[in-house]
């Protein structure tokens, strides 16, 4: 038989609810985190260099992931984040990295392939 300490035990147990209805709690959120983002930056590099969407989402996924891989437990994550619990981070993830590779398919970087008209962003008309 297995005894553990309290502190271990502390450690082993983990949260029971997230507090938000249909959010399961993560096992392995920092695993999980870890290769959601560099599934992301992967994404991110088949952008052009000069992408404004490349370069701020890959700065702010770079520190994310260095959160990730320094903190000790998930509850560091989200302190240091501070974008929910690590259950909501992974959905910002998953969202984050289904965005890159639709950037990649629709190309917003190419010139339009019609002249905008000239009162378009004019308003009120």
């Amino acid at each position: 038989m297995v005894f553990l300490s309290r502190a271990l035990l502390q450690e082993v147990v983990c949260k029971r609810s997230t507090g938000l209805a249909g959010l399961k709690v993560c096992t392995r959120p920092k695993h999980i985190l870890t290769f959601l983002y560099g599934k992301t930056l992967r994404a991110l590099n088949k952008l052009p260099e000069d992408s404004a969407y490349k370069c701020h989402t890959e700065e702010i996924i770079t520190w994310r992931l260095n959160i990730v891989k320094n903190a000790k437990t998930p509850e560091e994550v989200e302190e240091q984040i501070d974008c929910g619990q690590v259950e909501e981070l992974i959905i910002q993830a998953e969202n984050e990295l289904a965005l890159a590779r639709k950037m990649l398919h629709w190309k917003p970087w190419e010139p339009l392939i019609e002249e905008a008209p000239p009162d378009q962003w004019k308003w009120p008309m």
